[in-house]
């Protein structure tokens, strides 16, 4: 949550402060263990990047085993054209896990969120993180990786500029970012 708002604090900004959670980092840990990274400062997580190598097999996973949960949960409020960053949009982006099938999926199959509390912000961390999946999705044969970003998070932009990723052609307003895993990060 602390990162929640746009780089930002979004504690207490929705109803339940589960609700970024569990649609940007529990669903990864259940389902791609072995795709969470986690950095921690004496016992206590303080960011990690979570991933899936297959983002269409996420999909079908989440639809058909997190959904459920989800929806009991949170009531289907949410509505298409909810202004972004409302809880009626986080909402609406929880129950339709088909946004994630961009046009440039065969290209870029994994995708990636990544939170570091701002104390270990620009310390190489975000940078150790995305080196340590990119070798791995690379070892695994994934030719690249794509995550989205909010138009307003300015100094994430201008970290994922730097690491190489690029805006993706089927989203002009550069939210969503692709990195082919031949390059180095």
């Amino acid at each position: 949550m602390r990162t929640g708002d746009s780089g930002g604090d979004a504690t207490g900004q929705y109803s339940n402060d589960d609700l970024l959670g569990d649609i940007f980092v529990l669903p990864y840990v259940d389902f791609e263990p072995d795709w969470a990274f986690i950095v921690d400062n004496g016992g206590r997580a303080r960011g990690y990047l979570v991933a899936t190598p297959d983002t269409r097999a996420f999909v079908d996973r989440y639809r058909a085993d997190w959904l459920p949960g989800f929806t009991a949960k949170y009531a289907p409020t949410g509505e298409p054209g909810a202004a972004s960053g409302t809880e009626a949009h986080m909402i609406h982006e929880g129950l339709h896990p088909e946004r994630m099938l961009i046009p440039e999926l065969d290209a870029y199959p994994a995708h990636l969120h990544i939170d570091l509390l701002p104390e270990l912000q620009a310390q190489g961390l975000g940078r150790k993180l995305i080196r340590a999946l990119v070798e791995k999705l690379r070892a695994a044969g994934v030719p690249g990786v794509h995550l989205g970003v909010s138009p307003t998070n300015t100094n994430a932009r201008a970290f994922y500029a730097r690491l190489g990723f690029s805006p993706l052609p089927s989203e002009p307003a550069g939210t969503l970012l692709g990195l082919r895993t031949d390059i180095t990060v």
